[in-house]
């Protein structure tokens, strides 16, 4: 591996990557035909009935074939669980990962109301919510086009999915990442802070973490 590469990986902070190579072989694995899409979505009947508990989890990795949509989901979800990993989580691994497992949780139940079987797009933009909630003052220029500040990104991200799909019911997943971004937001930073006064079950992770 080039040393430039190295460098690179080893800089990103431990969740985000151990994320980001799972996507990656998930979708090299597809691409490759050892596995198919078919065997990685998540469906209640199949994890529980079946017993493919697996689908609890590959439903996180697979991002979709290769193509500009693959691209952009996963260059967002890198930038921003870095920065958000770097910053409102740096030296809080256990935290971090707390906050992801619980929205996965959410996102589980979600999918059968709204019928996403893939959610890793979903996920993606859970971290993408909660730093633009933490960094509401950030300018931020989109495509060297548009500049907006931080509290704006997840609504234009949607926006621009849509744009690049054709259609709304190709963003429900980045929908439902931003409303269970925004309940694991606001449990920790108003209601843990306002109502509870402090931590929390909801925002310590459990000892075992």
């Amino acid at each position: 591996m080039p040393v430039g590469l190295e460098a690179w990986i080893t800089q990103i902070p431990p969740i985000t990557r151990g994320w980001l190579a799972l996507a990656v072989l998930t979708t090299l694995a597809v691409q490759s035909q050892m596995v198919t899409p078919l065997q990685l979505y998540f469906n209640p009947r199949s994890a529980f009935v079946s017993v493919q508990p697996w689908r609890m989890a590959t439903t996180f990795f697979y991002f979709g074939s290769l193509s500009l949509d693959f691209v952009f989901h996963m260059f967002f979800f890198m930038r921003y669980s870095r920065m958000l990993e770097e910053s409102s989580f740096a030296n809080k691994r256990a935290d971090y990962f707390w906050l992801l497992l619980q929205s996965a949780v959410m996102l589980l139940a979600l999918s059968p109301l709204v019928n996403i079987p893939f959610l890793s797009a979903s996920l993606a933009f859970v971290p993408i919510y909660v730093w633009s909630r933490r960094h509401p003052d950030t300018p931020i220029s989109l495509f060297g086009i548009i500049n907006i500040t931080a509290p704006y990104l997840p609504i234009a991200l949607v926006a621009f999915s849509w744009v690049l799909n054709g259609t709304w019911s190709a963003v429900v997943g980045d929908l439902a990442g931003c409303v269970v971004g925004h309940v694991v937001w606001f449990l920790r930073d108003v209601w843990a802070r306002e109502m509870v006064g402090g931590r929390s079950v909801l925002t310590d992770p459990p000892r075992a973490l």
